[in-house]
This record gives C-alpha cells, sequence and structure tokens, in this order.
C-alpha cells in the first residue's frame, strides 16, 4: 500500500491540539506483547528525579527505517521524511503525549487544564521526544553520524528503537530485500554498549587510583565520571549487581564490558517498533518477539489517520482500534481507510502510541498526578478545574508533588489533603497514579 498517496490525500483544515495520545488500559498493552522487567530501586530512582526533573524519550534506529516518520507520527512536528541516509542530520525534538484516564472523570467535573490536554475524559501529557541521527555500524568510533548520534543520546531516559520489520532495509539504510531485522536490534545495542565500554574505560585508571587510595568509593567515583551520559547511582549499582562485581576497583577489561552492557540495559532501556508491520511477508515479527519486547507498528497509517481526522474526514484518538467516518469520501480515500482499518483491527492499534506509553510508564514507571489548591472544587487559584497533570516517579511523596509545583510551595509546605477521601496525609504521604492532592503551605 502506497501511504504516500494516502497522506496526501486528505487535506488539513482547522488544525487542532491532542495530537500524540495513546489508549488508556495500559496494562492490556502489556500483557498484548510483552515487557521485560528491570531492577526498580524507588529511593535511588526518586534521588536522582529530584535533582533531574526532565525526561525525555528518544527515537532512535538506522536510517531508512521510518524513523523520522514514526516521530511525526507520534508528535506531528515537522520532521524531514524521505527515502535516503542521513535524513535527519540534527536531532528533532518534539512533544508526544501520554494518555490516561483524566481525573475528571472519576470527580464527575468538567475540568480546564493548562499544562495539558483532555479530550473525552482523557489526559494527555506532554513527554518531550527527540529524533536522532540515523546509526550505521561503526557509530561508537564515529562513523557516518555516530558522534552526533551519541551525544544525542545522552539525556534520553528511554529508547525506542525503530526497525524494519519487513527486512527491506539493510544495515547501511538502504534498500533491499530479505534483510534480518534481528540483526538492527543487535547492531544498536552493540553500538551503545561499546560507546559506555569506551567511555568507562578511558576513565578507569583514574578511578582505580583514587578507589585504591581510599579517597573514594567506585559507586561516586563512576556516578560522577557518567553523569553526563543521565546516569545515577540507581544505574550503576545495578549494573554492578548484575555483572556479580564488588566495589573493589580490580576490574578486568572483560568486566567492564559486561559491566558497561549491563549499564546500558538498565540506563538507556530500549523498545523495539517493529515499523512496516504490513509489510511483514516474512513473519519476522512472529519470529523475534519470542526473543524481545516489541510492538508492531506502522507509523505511515498513524500519520495519515491523524492528517485525515485533522481534515475532518474521521474521528481518530491515536493508539484507538477504531475510528469513525464524518463525511463522504472518495473512492480512493474509502480503499485508503478500508487498509488502515484492517491495520487496527488485526494489530489492535498503529501500535506508535502504545510504545510511547509503554516507554513512560512500564519502563520509566512514572505515575500521573493533579495538584489543586481547592480540595472540594479541585480548582487553582484561578479557578481552573484540575489545571494541571504531572508525570511523576513511582514512589513519589506529598512532598515531591509540592517541590514539582514549586520551589516555594515545597519550601512551605505544611501537610495535603487527598481530594478523594478529604483526610489530610503527610509529606511522606506515597502518591498513587491518579491522585488528586491539596498541598498546604505557610502564607
Amino acid at each position: 500500500m502506497n501511504f504516500n498517496s494516502i497522506k496526501t490525500t486528505f487535506r488539513k483544515v482547522d488544525h487542532h491540539s491532542g495530537t500524540g495520545v495513546l489508549r488508556t488500559p495500559n496494562a492490556q498493552i502489556s500483557a498484548r506483547w510483552g515487557l521485560y522487567s528491570l531492577y526498580y530501586d524507588k529511593k535511588l530512582v526518586l534521588n536522582y528525579y529530584r535533582k533531574n526533573s526532565k525526561m525525555e524519550v528518544g527515537i532512535v534506529g538506522k536510517p531508512n527505517v521510518g524513523k523520522s516518520t514514526f516521530f511525526k507520527a507520534l508528535t506531528l512536528a515537522d520532521a524531514e521524511v524521505a527515502n535516503y541516509p542521513f535524513t535527519t542530520i540534527n536531532a528533532n525534538i518534539g512533544v508526544g503525549y501520554v494518555r490516561v484516564p483524566c481525573a475528571c472523570a472519576k470527580f464527575n467535573v468538567n475540568c480546564s487544564p493548562k499544562n495539558s490536554l483532555c479530550v473525552s475524559k482523557n489526559r494527555y501529557v506532554p513527554v518531550k521526544v527527540i529524533d536522532v541521527a540515523g546509526l550505521v555500524p561503526g557509530a561508537h568510533e564515529g562513523r557516518g553520524l555516530g558522534n552526533k548520534f551519541l551525544d544525542d543520546l545522552r539525556q534520553a531516559d528511554a529508547l525506542i528503537h525503530i526497525i524494519d520489520i519487513s527486512g527491506r532495509t539493510d544495515e547501511k539504510g538502504e534498500p533491499c530485500s530479505g534483510h534480518d531485522p534481528g540483526e538492527d536490534i543487535k547492531f544498536l545495542e552493540n553500538e551503545i554498549d561499546l560507546w559506555f565500554f569506551s567511555i568507562v574505560k578511558r576513565n578507569w585508571n583514574k578511578i582505580y587510583t583514587k578507589v585504591r587510595h581510599g579517597k573514594h568509593s567506585v559507586l561516586k567515583e563512576l556516578s560522577e565520571n557518567l553523569s553526563g551520559l543521565g546516569i545515577n547511582e540507581h544505574h550503576i549499582t545495578y549494573a554492578i549487581r548484575e555483572t556479580e562485581l564488588t566495589e573493589e576497583p580490580d576490574w578486568s577489561d572483560e568486566d567492564l564490558k559486561n559491566f558497561a552492557i549491563n549499564l546500558r540495559k538498565i540506563s538507556k532501556p530500549i523498545i523495539i517498533a517493529a515499523n512496516k508491520i504490513d509489510l511483514d511477508n516474512e513473519k519476522n515479527f512472529r519470529r523475534l518477539k519470542e526473543n524481545y519486547s516489541i510492538i508492531p507498528v506502522c507509523s505511515e497509517a498513524e500519520l495519515a489517520l491523524k492528517k485525515a481526522d485533522d481534515a475532518g474526514v474521521i474521528e481518530y484518538l491515536p493508539g484507538d482500534n477504531n475510528f469513525k467516518i464524518l463525511k463522504e469520501v472518495s473512492d480512493k480515500q474509502k480503499h485508503a481507510l478500508e487498509f488502515m482499518k484492517n491495520i487496527l483491527v488485526k494489530f489492535g492499534s498503529t501500535g506508535v502510541q502504545d510504545c510511547l506509553n509503554l516507554a513512560v510508564f512500564d519502563v520509566l514507571k512514572m505515575i500521573v498526578v493533579y495538584p489543586v489548591e481547592d480540595e472540594h472544587k479541585l480548582m487553582d487559584g484561578k479557578g481552573n478545574v484540575l489545571p494541571d497533570a504531572f508525570l511523576m516517579p513511582e514512589g513519589s511523596t506529598a512532598i515531591d508533588l509540592a517541590y514539582k509545583v514549586h520551589t516555594d510551595i515545597g519550601d512551605k509546605f505544611i501537610g495535603a489533603i487527598d481530594c478523594k477521601t478529604h483526610m489530610k496525609i503527610g509529606r511522606d504521604h506515597e502518591l498513587n497514579n491518579g491522585d488528586v492532592v491539596s498541598i498546604l503551605a505557610r502564607r
């Protein structure tokens, strides 16, 4: 199916917000496609996010696999979409949205969001998404746009790896037939592993000397040396444990390599997006899903559906498994829509937004919390109902939420109220997904 003709069939009229939203029942997505779980230390993760409040999801992959199309479908940003290597030279930065049931439904109120969106009782919370330069073998040595790619990756908290599941793109990002997309999965992991190893190895003699002289611990030294990669003590503790190392610095090169691999797994967790699923005649998806956490994706269909929705031709919420036709369509449009509906029926969605939701909620383990001033009317000081929805890590407390709202609110915090139970909660009360909380602070 030629999706380029589909996309140009629909002309945009009134542009509206609400892009990048995702199906609500995330547990169903996880159960359907499966997802690995990683070691998770709430205390260490919370300490990290208290210092680093920004969260980024990176879109990665080799050239010509539909990476920029996926990014554009997710964010509707104007990423350049073309059929040649290095389409993306500079990182494209956009905003995607995760979708959760809005608290307005639970409290039976009409909300007026400020930092997010609400459509049909669903809250769409923004997430920073970065589309980095296409990766080719040898990137860790600076080949292709390797240095640019790796530099863009530094602060990403999770990665969505776009592969051409149809096997029609070779290792250099050029058209072919019969390529094994499983090799692309291994290649990207290997490039990041080698990059991590080179950084650890380069600084190891200095770290070894400081630790041997009793000035610092391995954990502290590694944390300082790797902080520029978005790596924290939680990540390093996991990697040391999984590599079965001690804090004695007598690590061999093989130890360092295995440590780097485990460090990549925890600090840059990867969700695999099996793009071009509609062209998977070789049944690569069926084969690879037995060994990987992989989501079937058709980013061309998602982009076409969003454009049709923008044009008022259909009513579609990204991540849904259906859409409603609103006006008469031509035979060409009808054929295109029928083709996309078949994809939705077969796979449950186009998969684009499933990937973002899984990255944020399952891998990064975030929750959504709503701060308000008036516990009864659920308003802020200006009369906005449920104005804000914040993404916070599991285990966040009332005091964390207070500081998330504003530093002054955190400094003057005296308590909080759970708006569902109307009971007062303390600073260390652990918040749950969907909580609406009124923060009490000194004047």
